[in-house]
């Protein structure tokens, strides 16, 4: 089972994935002080100089801060959109040549022969 779990492990996959959870970790965490630092701050002074993290609705003794969940959607929306502005590209590259146009077939070959020849006669 341990040879099993080490080869599990050391496939490119497993190992890919570990990459990627760290850089979207690090990655999230920019997104977030984008959001939070630059973006939201300059929204608020558009619609009013409103702070959308200060927004909250009060039920009884309970605080729904929906103004987090804003500030979530924003942040989903912006690393979304990095994200499949970075997968389109990379498809672009992984986009195989077109493919060799096929050989002249025999009949082809023997006209283009006939053609060079009378063109020099």
């Amino acid at each position: 089972m341990l040879k099993e779990f080490r080869d599990f492990i050391n496939r490119g996959n497993a190992m890919d994935l570990a990459i990627g959870v760290i850089i979207g970790a690090a990655f999230g965490a920019i997104v977030n002080s984008i959001v939070n630092d630059l973006l939201m701050p300059l929204i608020g002074i558009i619609i009013g100089g409103i702070d959308f993290t200060s927004l909250m609705l009060q039920v009884g003794s309970a605080q729904l801060m929906y103004g987090n969940l804003i500030q979530a959607i924003i942040n989903f929306l912006i690393i979304a959109f990095v994200l499949f502005l970075i997968v389109r590209e990379l498809n672009k590259l992984k986009k195989e040549p077109p493919a060799a146009p096929p050989a002249p077939s025999a009949e082809e070959t023997l006209l283009t022969e006939i053609r060079d020849l009378l063109k020099r006669g």
